[in-house]
């Protein structure tokens, strides 16, 4: 008599081997506001109850299977630069897969990039707050160039002037990633260079240079590089570089008013740890066009009224994924 396995009972053993019993469902199909009840009562508390409608669906959109793919999605398809075309122009484009784009679409229709420069009322900062928190459990990489287009915003009322031109642009609701003039764009995204390689997190050692351009007041002309550059398809950075009163603040587009590309090169992206799915850079500024932003000598002071504001949403972004891993 055989004492082999028959082939039943081999198939058996294999279905049983492959069930998995120690894993909870997926957390979705969910809205990720009405879950979470301190978060609730706090927006309440905090001012924000004439936003729970909006907040309950913005719960529901970010809980939302398709929502969550979104983010998978952006990650296994992470950013690529295109320093040249096939016809050796040189473009410093940086290709994102349409997941990435998607979710950014999704936070500026929220307002998550400029809900309290358009709403005055009290607890704006509040329902704007919750936003940011929820859509971190989706996906926290889009949040870096929605923190810095929302951050930018005092600081560009350093000079009004350019503040009337662009703080109009970075409120609107809606996300434009054309590769066209900021007038001509239904949406436009800022975001920042500050560190060096010989300074880090000291940027006073900066060496970048700033000359002015003749005939234009304000108008300079930037030389040097930045170690890391945020977000670097955004319409414009604040970034730092020297003059004759010492270390100070400009507005840099990427594409200028004549639709030209601003002399901003791309070197290459960062390998990261985390944040994959959105785009750092090293790059270089090769006679860039620049706009004085504060008072000379003072670009510390006028950038901090940037960083200042991403720094809350740091910790609102911890929060987030804190929340998600415990969910």
């Amino acid at each position: 008599m055989s004492l082999a396995p028959s082939a039943d009972s081999r198939l058996r053993a294999s279905d049983t081997s492959h069930r998995v019993t120690n894993q909870p469902p997926p957390l979705e199909e969910r809205n990720l506001w009405l879950d979470d009840q301190p978060l609730r009562e706090a927006a309440v508390r905090h001012g924000a109850a004439w936003a729970r409608d909006e907040l309950h669906a913005f719960g529901a959109l970010c809980g939302r299977s398709e929502s969550i793919d979104l983010g998978f999605q952006a990650n296994e398809h992470p950013p690529r630069l295109a320093t040249h075309d096939r016809f050796g122009h040189r473009i410093d484009e940086v290709h994102f897969h349409p997941a990435y784009h998607a979710l950014m679409r999704i936070g500026m229709e929220a307002e998550v990039h400029a809900l309290p420069w358009r709403r005055s009322q009290p607890g704006a900062h509040v329902a704007r707050a919750v936003k940011h928190y929820l859509l971190t459990q989706v996906e926290a990489s889009v949040l870096c160039p929605l923190t810095m287009t929302f951050s930018a915003v005092p600081a560009l009322h350093r000079r009004e002037d350019l503040a009337a031109i662009w703080v109009p642009r970075i409120i609107r609701p809606a996300y434009d990633p054309r590769r066209i003039t900021p007038a001509e764009k239904a949406g436009a995204t800022l975001g920042m260079a500050m560190t060096e390689k010989q300074g880090g997190s000291d940027v006073r050692a900066n060496t970048t240079t700033a000359q002015p351009d003749p005939g234009c007041a304000g108008r300079y002309r930037l030389s040097g590089h930045k170690w890391f550059c945020s977000a670097p398809m955004s319409d414009a950075f604040l970034t730092l570089a020297q003059t004759d009163h010492g270390l100070s603040c400009f507005l840099v587009p990427r594409i200028l008013e004549d639709g030209r590309h601003n002399a901003l090169r791309i070197m290459r992206l960062k390998d990261k740890l985390g944040n994959r799915a959105n785009a750092s850079a090293e790059i270089e500024y090769h006679g860039t066009h620049a706009e004085l932003l504060g008072e000379p000598g003072h670009g510390i002071a006028t950038i901090l009224e940037m960083v200042s504001h991403t720094r809350l949403d740091c910790v609102i972004g911890a929060a987030g994924l804190m929340r998600q891993a415990l969910a």
